[in-house]
C-alpha cells in the first residue's frame, strides 16, 4: 500500500488529522486539489476544547503569539471583547479556558508546519475523482498534474470541506435543512453616508470597525466567488432602504445557514471529519473548533487499529462520540439563525433572550454552549463525571515538588495516567503507549490522547478503561 491512510484536504482539519496519525505511528498521506494553500479568511479563531487540543501538541506558544495579533484584528473590526450568542454581544470571556483569535490561513500555515516536521507528506494539484472499496483497503483515484494516480492505503479520510467529494463519492447521507439566511460580508470601504448599524424589518446590517455586512432571508441562485461591491450596495439597500455607495470590498464572504450532519462518519475504510461531516452557520465561530475535536477524537484511534493495538470495531466510537457534538452545535446555530431572522416577533424574542444573558447562570450556559466544554461523551462502561469530559491543562506537582504541566507530557499523543500517592500501584497496569505520572497535587485520573478522561478511581475500573482505549 501507499500509505497507511489517506487524508484528502489540507486545510486544518486535515494537516492536524494527519499529524496525529503520525504521532500514532502511522504512515498518512495528505492529498489536496489546490495547488497552493488558500489565503481565504473563512475563519478568524478557534475554541477552547481545540485550543487545548494543539496546546497539548506542544503549540501553545505559537498560538498565544497569533492570538495577541488576532485579537488586536478582532477589537479594530468590531470593537467589543465580548463573545455573541446570535449577535447578542454580552457573552463574558472565561478566563481559565480561553478560545484563541487566529486567522484561519494562520492556523493552516501553523499546522502545515507541524506536519511538516513530523514528515507527513504533501501532495498538491491532486484531485480525487473516484474511490473504490474493498475489504482490506481502499483506493482513491487522482487527478494530478503527471496524470491519473491510484493511491492505496488502509483507510482514507475525507477532510475536504462542506463541499468536498469524498462523502458523495463513499455514498454517505447528509441530511438537514436548507438555508433560512445568507450573509454578505467584508472589510468595506463606502463613499458617502452609511446608514445605521443595527435590525431592519428586511434583515439586520452590521457595521463597525473597518468591517461590514449584511444578512436577509436566503434567495435562490447563491452565486460563488467573491462580493462585488455593486452586490453589497444592493443587499444593504434592500434590508435598510437607503442608497449607500460601496467603492471597495476586500476579503469578502459570503455564506448561508444551511446545516447538514452525515448520516454516519464512517463507511466501512471511508471516514469523514470537519465541514465534510457537518455544515452549518458559522454563528458563534464554531466549525474549526468542531472540525479539529473531529481530527483529536479519531487520530489516535485510526493509529491504534491500524497498529493492531485496537479491534477496528473501536472506529464506531467515533461517531457515536463526534456525532452528538456536531448535532449540539447544528442545533445552536439553527437557534441563532432563528433569533437572527427579520420581524417583530423575532426582535421580541431577541430582548428577552438578552435579558436573559444579564443573568450569570444563564451567560455561562450560552458560553458553555458554543465552547462544548460541558458535552461529555457516553463511554461503553459505567463510569461519572469528570469521565468523558475534556480536560484542560493544569499544574501536576510531584513527589519533589517539581511542577510540571499537563500538556507537558501529551506531546507524543500517548495517554497520560496521573496517580495520586493512594494510587502509585497502579503503575504497573500502564501500557507502552500510557505514561504513568506520580502527583501530589491532584486526585488520579487516565486521559486519551484526545484529551478525553477515561477514568477518575477504582482499580477495577482502570483495567477496563485500559482495555477499551489501549489494547
Amino acid at each position: 500500500m501507499d500509505a497507511d491512510a489517506v487524508i484528502v484536504g489540507a486545510g486544518p482539519v486535515g494537516l492536524f488529522l494527519a499529524a496525529e496519525l503520525r504521532l500514532g505511528g502511522i504512515r498518512p498521506l495528505v492529498v489536496e486539489r489546490l495547488a497552493e494553500p488558500s489565503a481565504e479568511r473563512k475563519a478568524r479563531g478557534i475554541g477552547v476544547l481545540a485550543t487545548e487540543a494543539l496546546t497539548r501538541r506542544g503549540l501553545g506558544p505559537q498560538l498565544a503569539e497569533a492570538h495577541e495579533a488576532g485579537e488586536r484584528d478582532f477589537a479594530r473590526d468590531h470593537g467589543s471583547p465580548l463573545g455573541h450568542f446570535a449577535n447578542i454581544h454580552k457573552l463574558l470571556p472565561d478566563g481559565e479556558r480561553p478560545r484563541t483569535h487566529i486567522w484561519q490561513p494562520e492556523l493552516e500555515r501553523l499546522l502545515a508546519k507541524h506536519a511538516d516536521a513530523l514528515g507527513v507528506p504533501v501532495r498538491r494539484a491532486h484531485r480525487v475523482t473516484a474511490i473504490e472499496s474493498a475489504v482490506d483497503g481502499v483506493t482513491a483515484i487522482v487527478e494530478t498534474p503527471q496524470g491519473e494516480q491510484r493511491i492505496s492505503a488502509a483507510y482514507l479520510v475525507g477532510c475536504d470541506g462542506g463541499r468536498g467529494k469524498v462523502r458523495s463519492l463513499a455514498g454517505f447521507g447528509f441530511p438537514g435543512t436548507p438555508p433560512l439566511l445568507r450573509t454578505l460580508a467584508g472589510q468595506v470601504r463606502f463613499a458617502g453616508p452609511v446608514p445605521p448599524a443595527g435590525r431592519y424589518p428586511d434583515g439586520t446590517f452590521m457595521h463597525g470597525g473597518s468591517m461590514a455586512g449584511v444578512t436577509e432571508l436566503a434567495r435562490d441562485g447563491e452565486p460563488d466567488g467573491p462580493v462585488a461591491p455593486a452586490e453589497l450596495a444592493a443587499a444593504i439597500r434592500r434590508v435598510t432602504g437607503e442608497e449607500v455607495v460601496v467603492t471597495e470590498v476586500r476579503e469578502s464572504r459570503r455564506f448561508t445557514d444551511q446545516a447538514r450532519q452525515a448520516d454516519d462518519y464512517r463507511r466501512g475504510r471511508v471516514l469523514l471529519a470537519g465541514d465534510a461531516a457537518h455544515v452549518h452557520s458559522p454563528s458563534g465561530g464554531q466549525g474549526l473548533n468542531l472540525g479539529l475535536l473531529d481530527a483529536a477524537n479519531l487520530g489516535w484511534k485510526l493509529a491504534a487499529v491500524v497498529r493492531g493495538d485496537l479491534p477496528e470495531a473501536v472506529l464506531d466510537s467515533y461517531f457515536r462520540e463526534r456525532g452528538p457534538a456536531g448535532a449540539a452545535v447544528l442545533r445552536n446555530t439553527r437557534a441563532q439563525s432563528a433569533l437572527l431572522a427579520p420581524g417583530p416577533h423575532v426582535d421580541a424574542l431577541r430582548e428577552i433572550v438578552a435579558e436573559l444573558m444579564d443573568l450569570p447562570q444563564a451567560n455561562r450556559y450560552f458560553s458553555e454552549l458554543l465552547s462544548g466544554v460541558d458535552q461529555r461523551y457516553e463511554f461503553p462502561y459505567p463510569a461519572e463525571e469528570p469521565v468523558g469530559l475534556h480536560s484542560p491543562d493544569r499544574s501536576l506537582v510531584d513527589d519533589d515538588g517539581r511542577v510540571t504541566r499537563l500538556s507537558d507530557h501529551t506531546r507524543d499523543g500517548q495517554g497520560v495516567l496521573v496517580l495520586d500517592p493512594e494510587n502509585r500501584d497502579l503503575a504497573a497496569l500502564a501500557p507502552k503507549r500510557v505514561e504513568a505520572v506520580p502527583v501530589t497535587n491532584t486526585e488520579s485520573f487516565l486521559l486519551r490522547p484526545d484529551g478525553v478522561i477515561a477514568w477518575a478511581g477504582g482499580k477495577a475500573d482502570l483495567k477496563t478503561a485500559l482495555d477499551t482505549w489501549f489494547g
